[in-house]
């Protein structure tokens, strides 16, 4: 029976990288033993533009509302902390079953740590609402539909942060040299949760595999995903493959971080009360944490309601690991297909707080309100830069042209700092324009639509 290899799945090779000459070869290896290659990706992840514009993205709660509410970098932060300790225990773990080799928990835990930092680098701006305003976007307005097959009118009418960021890593990011950031094949396995093109994924709940479900990568960058897959050895699976294990555990992590750091900000912002809060949270430790004796005030509610969370932080931890263990072969196999968390021994207080937030959190005013205003401020800016590519278009995919002849848009195009570098059809057009409009943080993008009066 077909199964992946752990000495494929942790490979080192660097992406779009020739192979070294033996001299090189023995360079990179003394570098290695300074500096893991995994802890490499990491640093090349955080140092990153597009990383760095995740402190000015929405998370679940908008921004500039309350200085302690989790913005999406902080969230990438602790999601890759979080992936951190289930790489180190797994690892661990496996090399005492002699499975891995001693030490593997390092390894392990840098993959981790260097993939959940970079889990939502592709998000656009005012959170997942931004990807429904893209997608609504293209659908009403169908640009260029009858020059895009359907595979790639799938790619914007079911706009993808995981496939953006895909993108970003291996081909926008690092002066556009080939492969982009050059991450490992391991790390960017373990990124990719959805590992097949629009065309073959985007199916929602009724996929047949849980890799199905959306699409990781766009057709622009099929070739990076092929190259990624065959590396890593991921078994084929109806035009895509399977997902990298440890994309399992980057899926872990991020639901731990967003469920219960969503919950901790709700109450922060005055959505839930502290005995709703308590009460969930609760229900997820074995141990019983005591409050403060006397403490009645919400400093005192505060504090009592952060010590919660890092015990159920840490029950999710181990929850997580031991559920990866009992299905290790499974997942190798490729015929694993479910979410960690939702067979792990935490599942079902787990789910009451992911009803809670679904039902409380997520639709509340202020969030709705954001919404709102992101879709409306999303559809102008489309509006306005798709002029841009429609003016390529007319001047036959000719950038000097076009800004000869159309000064305005030549003006807004270097005032925006738009990238037209690689347009030469409609598709790299569209692409290119949502580039510009993802890449967006929050206060950027209100800022360029003052002038549409929005």
């Amino acid at each position: 029976m077909e199964h992946m290899e752990w000495q494929g799945l942790l490979t080192k090779a660097r992406h779009e990288q020739r192979e070294p000459a033996p001299d090189e070869a023995e360079t990179r290896a003394a570098r290695d033993r300074r500096r893991p290659a995994f802890l490499a990706d990491l640093d090349r992840v955080i140092f990153s533009q597009p990383f760095r514009r995740l402190a000015n993205k929405t998370q679940v709660h908008p921004l500039y509302e309350n200085d302690h509410l989790h913005h999406r970098m902080i969230h990438s932060l602790e999601t890759s902390s979080v992936g951190r300790s289930l790489g180190f225990e797994v690892g661990q773990a496996l090399a005492a079953k002699s499975i891995l080799l001693d030490g593997a928990g390092h390894d392990l835990s840098y993959i981790l740590q260097a993939a959940c930092a970079a889990h939502d680098i592709g998000n656009p701006p005012f959170g997942h609402a931004g990807e429904d305003a893209i997608s609504e976007w293209f659908e009403m307005r169908k640009p260029f539909g009858a020059d895009l097959s359907e595979g790639q009118r799938r790619e914007f009418e079911h706009f993808e942060g995981n496939a953006q960021g895909f993108r970003i890593l291996t081909r926008l990011e690092m002066s556009r040299r080939e492969g982009g950031m050059r991450l490992t094949h391991a790390v960017l396995g373990a990124f990719t949760k959805y590992p097949c093109l629009a065309r073959d994924g985007a199916l929602g709940k009724a996929a047949p595999y849980i890799g199905r479900k959306k699409f990781g990568a766009f057709e622009a960058e099929a070739a990076h995903l092929e190259e990624m897959a065959r590396s890593t050895g991921l078994i084929p699976q109806d035009g895509g493959w399977v997902r990298h294990p440890l994309a399992f555990l980057v899926e872990a992590a991020d639901n731990i971080c967003y469920n219960i750091l969503d919950l901790e900000d709700a109450f922060t912002s005055g959505v839930l009360p502290f005995g709703e809060v308590e009460t969930l949270l609760r229900g997820l430790i074995e141990k019983d944490v005591q409050r403060e004796e006397g403490a009645a005030d919400a400093r005192y509610d505060a504090e009592h309601v952060g010590k919660l969370r890092a015990d159920a932080v840490g029950a999710l931890i181990r929850a997580s690991v031991a559920a990866f263990l009992d299905h290790h072969d499974e997942i190798l196999a490729g015929r694993f297909s479910t979410e960690l968390t939702d067979v792990f021994a935490l599942k079902e207080a787990f789910a009451a707080i992911s009803e809670v937030a679904n039902d409380r959190i997520f639709p509340s005013s202020r969030k709705i309100e954001l919404e709102v205003a992101g879709r409306d401020l999303i559809f102008a800016l489309l509006d306005r830069f798709h002029a841009v590519i429609e003016g390529l278009a007319d001047h036959g995919w000719d950038a000097a042209a076009m800004a000869e002849k159309k000064p305005y848009l030549r003006k807004l195009v270097t005032s925006a700092g738009m990238d037209l570098r690689d347009v030469c059809d409609p598709y790299s057009g569209l692409h290119a324009l949502t580039d510009f409009v993802s890449g967006m943080t929050d206060r950027y993008a209100v800022k360029m639509a003052r002038p549409l009066g929005l």
